[in-house]
């Protein structure tokens, strides 16, 4: 059996790409690695099939951690939410938006978000258990990309990559996390300006703004998400207290997400036709964007050279 394949854990996913590595006690998780004709149209955002997929992969992980834990010096686990796409994620699915909006169908856009906030929430805490979080971000996060990349304990982004919250541009604001868990990393009063300025800041700046835990240059990301679990590895102990401290010292509580993505949800069905035309632009734009990596083994392989060293 090769590297790829004793690494290669796929479970039938048709939207993941899912690795375990039991050498570095990591399990990473790669979006958008559909299996589909390029020009079938996918987009890189949150579908409820993706979402579904990704709490399946949580599940199962936690499951694993559960069953492979006999005692409490088992060594600390690493959970990597990266994309297979040329970007990270593009956010939330604005043609499902625009569809439930005009059918007036509070209820499914609240399930819809309730899934959202769940996920990440469950990311944010590692799983209530002996995992740290890391996003590896190699291409654009946007609305709820950026939300889930920032749920992450450690975020590790490439250089050049376009990282914000566009949904001022059709009236609407990042209701699905970002509010409570941009305050953790820097003041209120610029958490609402990221969230309504519309502005994509460069990975390089939200780096220097302490958005970003570590930049690296173009291709380097795998490598550094690598290096950072080795560190990690050595300070076990004192990296899975100070997880525990993040969570005394600023919890985010599912009360509190579903208390805002209310407040989202009650936003979105008050808008007109005008947000709603300009949310169907995007959906164009976002279809003209390259997709997935067709070659999952070569997508594999960087993983697969590193783990066996």
């Amino acid at each position: 059996m090769t590297a790829v394949e004793m690494l290669h854990r796929n479970h039938d996913y048709r939207l993941l790409r899912t690795i375990e590595d039991p050498v570095a006690n990591a399990h990473w998780c790669f979006m958008h690695a559909h299996r589909l004709p390029r020009d079938t149209g996918y987009r890189a955002c949150f579908s409820v099939a993706l979402m579904k997929e990704m709490r399946d992969f949580l599940k199962r992980t936690s499951d694993h951690l559960t069953l492979s834990s006999t005692n409490a010096d088992a060594n600390l686990t690493h959970v990597v939410m990266a994309s297979d796409a040329n970007v990270y994620n593009l956010g939330g699915d604005l043609e499902l938006f625009c569809r439930l909006i005009r059918e007036r169908n509070r209820e499914h856009l609240l399930a819809y978000a309730r899934l959202c906030v769940e996920g990440v929430l469950e990311i944010h805490a590692g799983l209530n258990r002996n995992v740290h979080t890391v996003a590896l971000v190699q291409g654009d996060a946007l609305g709820g990309g950026l939300e889930l990349a920032l749920s992450c304990q450690t975020v590790v982004a490439e250089s050049g990559v376009g990282m914000g919250f566009p949904e001022v541009l059709f009236d609407l604001f990042p209701g699905m996390g970002a509010y409570s868990f941009l305050r953790q990393r820097v003041s209120p009063r610029f958490a609402e300006e990221m969230m309504l300025n519309g502005t994509i800041y460069s990975s390089d700046e939200l780096h220097r703004l302490g958005l970003v835990d570590v930049l690296v240059p173009k291709g380097e990301g795998v490598q550094a998400v690598h290096n950072l679990i080795r560190r990690n590895q050595r300070i076990p102990h004192a990296r899975t207290a100070l997880n525990r401290l993040r969570q005394i010292g600023n919890a985010v509580t599912l009360a509190e997400l579903m208390q805002i993505t209310e407040i989202w949800v009650d936003t979105a069905m008050q808008l007109g036709e005008k947000s709603l035309r300009t949310m169907e632009r995007l959906v164009r734009a976002q279809q003209k964007r390259p997709a997935a990596v067709e070659d999952t083994d070569a997508a594999v392989a960087p993983i697969a050279n590193v783990a066996a060293r």
